[in-house]
């Protein structure tokens, strides 16, 4: 990503509505995996770590990140976060990982498909790959291109992924599915418009800033219960065979 996006990610990842509201839904996934105690967590392209606080309540926590300032930013925290690239250029640890998460990284690399083989090579027997992605390649906007996204996913495609890297796939469902219809107006506004201006990730107002956080983290309600058919973005859980 371009340095402004990895600055301006660094500022808004605690208070943000999409960065909060993931947290607490990614949360509630990972509490129900049941992990053993002082479990053994890696986040694969942590940025500028606004995921290790959360993650650290379920266990000893590790990252990666190629991004040498933000690497540096997330560090500060205290926990462990070397540098490495996916696929072929990861850290070796000396011992093996009962969750390794990914969230929205796999958009990012060039061969995606290695890269889950890659973190899927990392889990100890029964450990558990939890990635997101963004979904739904018509959604493809100028947010893409500054973050440097490779390509958007749909459902059965992401799945492959996971299957083809020998992982059984526990979850797999779309989210951000309340706010869905409102982004999808905006962006085939935008698109119909030629209009690329304005940003995605900007902080809104504190009112709105709060409702939409309330609204989209709501969904973690219905993630426990079912998976969600359409979405701005997918979530997919795989367990590796012991």
């Amino acid at each position: 990503m371009d340095r402004v996006i990895y600055d301006r990610m660094r500022e808004v990842q605690r208070d943000h509505w999409w960065f909060a509201a993931r947290r607490e839904i990614l949360a509630d996934q990972i509490a129900r995996l049941a992990l053993p105690a002082g479990a053994e967590i890696l986040e694969a392209g942590c940025g500028a770590g606004g995921n290790l606080e959360m993650l650290a309540q379920f266990g000893k926590v590790r990252a990666i990140e190629p991004d040498e300032a933000s690497r540096a930013y997330a560090a500060q925290g205290g926990i462990e976060v070397r540098g490495g690239l996916l696929p072929g250029a990861l850290p070796a640890y000396e011992q093996p990982f009962d969750l390794v998460v990914a969230f929205d990284v796999i958009e990012h690399v060039d061969e995606d498909a290695a890269s889950v083989a890659a973190l899927a090579a990392l889990l100890a027997p029964g450990g558990r790959l939890m990635a997101t992605v963004p979904a739904n390649a018509w959604m493809w906007s100028q947010h893409d291109v500054l973050h440097h996204h490779k390509r958007r996913y749909d459902l059965a495609g992401f799945r492959q992924l996971f299957d083809d890297a020998g992982l059984i796939v526990e979850k797999a469902s779309y989210f951000n599915m309340l706010l869905f219809p409102a982004i999808s107006a905006v962006r085939l506004l935008k698109h119909l418009t030629r209009n690329q201006k304005g940003d995605d990730d900007a902080m809104p107002s504190a009112a709105a800033n709060a409702a939409l956080r309330k609204l989209f983290a709501s969904e973690k309600a219905l993630l426990s219960r079912f998976d969600l058919p359409f979405g701005v973005s997918i979530l997919l859980t795989a367990r590796r065979p012991t």
